[in-house]
């Protein structure tokens, strides 16, 4: 694979794609400091204090306006820079994730999509006289649980935006994905307490209504389609075995690839739901929060990142075989959005595991972040400096094309 710096960036704007690389490289310590810092101090959703302080640190330092708290969310970060440039004025979102996996760490890797989202904000920075529109930096909270750009979406942080530009690591390079509709679900059964040898006909079984809420699920997967995905998790099931449990809580994930097919899963799954509370006369609450959408993908704009990425022998390995979930998917259907992955370990390497957020600190992950973050950069500028392909990512956004 040739190197950021010693390739010929792609046309157009050859030129100012290899400044960009080289401005990524001179700040390589910079980056990648901050990518292991984030790795090494992991925050879940919502909680990312650190982190937010650290990237909102380093873009004020390269002459951002931040805001932080942008919108409603403490850890949310917003970025300004209007370049200095003649031009149609632009607007390209920048975006960045730094959320980790309760009890995992980042074994997802979003050390590297904040340090690369950063990086590709300093790249652009550094050419800021003649930068012909605006770079908009978005740190965005929560991707992992509650779909935090969803809550960005509606404090009105991506309108006025021309593109969203985000990467993500993974064991393969591709650009195009399909995420799966998703939502998280909180379940909770209410009963009443009591001994469970002395007197057990007395209490309501909170823990038994769950139990059979997770049996239905088992029987209920039978008759899904093979797209679709249920899992959960319990957070709550009493407090001693000699007391019968008045309160049980789980948290499940509903997934489809079709939003009409998820619409009918979720109607589904309240039923379940009441079903398992009438069964044992407990009372139910079921509560659905952060829901992502499916990705509608702009092939415009990833052709371009694809003619990027090829001039440093990066080849796009088609789109991925495994979807996941994602709240990229909810920007795609406010603003023209890609949302290519890179490779940071061996091909066959799971995400969500030890294994991956090992790899996430890796020689190889770090010189991935650094090309993601000018790949990203490159990308803005394709898009900054031509208001044609603008026009083209928007006609597609719209079906027009």
């Amino acid at each position: 694979m040739p190197t950021r710096i010693a390739a010929r960036p792609a046309e157009p704007h050859a030129d100012a794609k290899a400044r960009l690389a080289m401005a990524v490289e001179g700040a390589r310590a910079e980056i990648l400091d901050l990518s292991h810092r984030i790795h090494a101090s992991p925050e879940p959703a919502f909680e990312e204090h650190q982190a937010s302080a650290w990237i909102a640190e380093v873009l004020e330092r390269h002459g951002y306006a931040v805001e932080r708290p942008a919108g409603r969310l403490a850890t949310a970060v917003r970025g300004r820079m209007p370049g200095g440039g003649s031009g149609p004025g632009a607007r390209v979102g920048v975006l960045a994730e730094y959320d980790a996996l309760p009890g995992l760490g980042h074994g997802c890797g979003h050390n590297t999509m904040a340090a690369s989202g950063v990086g590709a904000a300093i790249a652009l920075a550094g050419l800021r006289p003649e930068l012909p529109g605006e770079v908009v930096f978005l740190g965005t909270p929560a991707e992992e649980r509650g779909s935090g750009k969803q809550y960005m979406i509606d404090d009105g942080l991506f309108e006025g935006l021309d593109a969203a530009l985000l990467y993500h690591p993974c064991d393969r390079n591709h650009v195009l994905s399909f995420p799966l509709a998703s939502e998280d679900v909180y379940v909770t059964f209410t009963g009443r307490q009591s001994h469970a040898a002395a007197d057990p006909w007395k209490g309501l079984n909170a823990l038994d209504a769950l139990v059979l809420l997770f049996s239905a699920v088992g029987l209920w997967r039978q008759q899904l389609q093979p797209d679709n995905r249920v899992h959960g998790v319990v957070q709550e099931g009493g407090t001693a075995a000699n007391i019968i449990p008045d309160r049980a809580k789980a948290w499940f994930m509903l997934r489809s690839p079709d939003q009409a097919e998820y619409g009918r899963m979720k109607a589904r799954f309240r039923e379940m739901c009441k079903g398992a509370a009438l069964a044992t006369g407990t009372q139910v609450e079921v509560v659905f929060e952060g829901g992502a959408a499916t990705m509608k993908n702009n092939r415009r704009l990833a052709e371009r990142w694809i003619a990027n990425a090829a001039a440093y022998g990066v080849e796009d390995q088609g789109p991925d075989p495994t979807s996941g979930s994602t709240d990229m998917g909810n920007v795609s259907w406010v603003v023209p959005t890609i949302h290519p992955d890179l490779a940071i370990a061996p091909e066959g390497t799971a995400g969500h595991s030890l294994a991956f957020r090992d790899a996430a600190v890796t020689p190889r992950a770090d010189e991935t972040t650094l090309l993601a973050a000018t790949l990203v950069a490159q990308t803005a500028w394709d898009l900054l400096a031509d208001p044609h392909l603008v026009e083209a990512a928007w006609r597609e956004f719209r079906g027009e094309d």
